[in-house]
């Protein structure tokens, strides 16, 4: 299937846009990718152009946070962070309703999200904390950073596919799999698949993604 890519401006941000050849785009499957921590929307375009989805259009949106060199990320560490997830909620949060002017969307369009390293934790706590309907979540090295405390549950059910590796040397096992047991305990849909990887996304990732969101 043939995609095609032009960059837009949604949220006040550069925001990639990939889209099929579909009949209709009230069918269309909606799938937001988000980056790893100081990286840029390019590279998720990369790993996501191997997917092999079923009529789905593709966001890559730009992280809020300035990580200089024309790097983002979308929220910051350190004492802050868990003021700056609060913030990245509200941004997410306008990027999908943004989106869903953008492209006139209803309710029959499913949006799913997916990311890598810090981008596995941005779809993880939006799927916790956001106010958005969020079909399915694939995380890829994934974790939990400091929730806010100010923030609502989301009362909605996610699936969620986590794939961790024993021998991440940047998001231990236990961290990735802490992350998924706790949204499995707060009434998330969640496939757990750890594997021998190092901190990488790689074919195999991308094979299992991409049955996930097409099933």
């Amino acid at each position: 299937m043939t995609i095609k890519y032009k960059n837009i401006i949604l949220n006040n941000k550069k925001v990639i846009v990939g889209e099929p050849d579909i009949d209709n785009d009230n069918s269309a499957n909606i799938l937001i990718g988000f980056h790893g921590a100081e990286s840029t929307a390019e590279n998720m375009l990369v790993q996501s152009n191997r997917l092999k989805l079923n009529n789905t259009i593709l966001i890559f949106p730009e992280g809020p946070v300035d990580a200089n060199e024309g790097r983002w990320s979308w929220w910051k560490d350190g004492p802050e962070q868990q003021k700056s997830v609060e913030e990245f909620l509200g941004f997410t949060n306008q990027l999908i309703e943004s989106t869903h002017d953008h492209f006139k969307l209803s309710s029959s369009n499913r949006i799913s999200l997916w990311g890598f390293s810090q981008g596995g934790a941005a779809s993880l706590v939006y799927a916790l904390l956001g106010s958005q309907t969020i079909y399915k979540v694939a995380s890829v090295c994934g974790f939990l950073p400091e929730i806010p405390t100010s923030n609502v549950e989301s009362s909605l059910t996610t699936k969620i596919l986590g794939i961790f590796g024993s021998n991440d040397e940047i998001v231990p096992s236990f961290l990735a799999d802490y992350a998924l047991e706790e949204m499995k305990n707060r009434g998330h849909l969640v496939e757990r698949k750890e594997t021998s990887q190092t901190h990488e996304l790689n074919s195999e990732n991308l094979n299992d993604i991409g049955i996930f969101l097409n099933s």
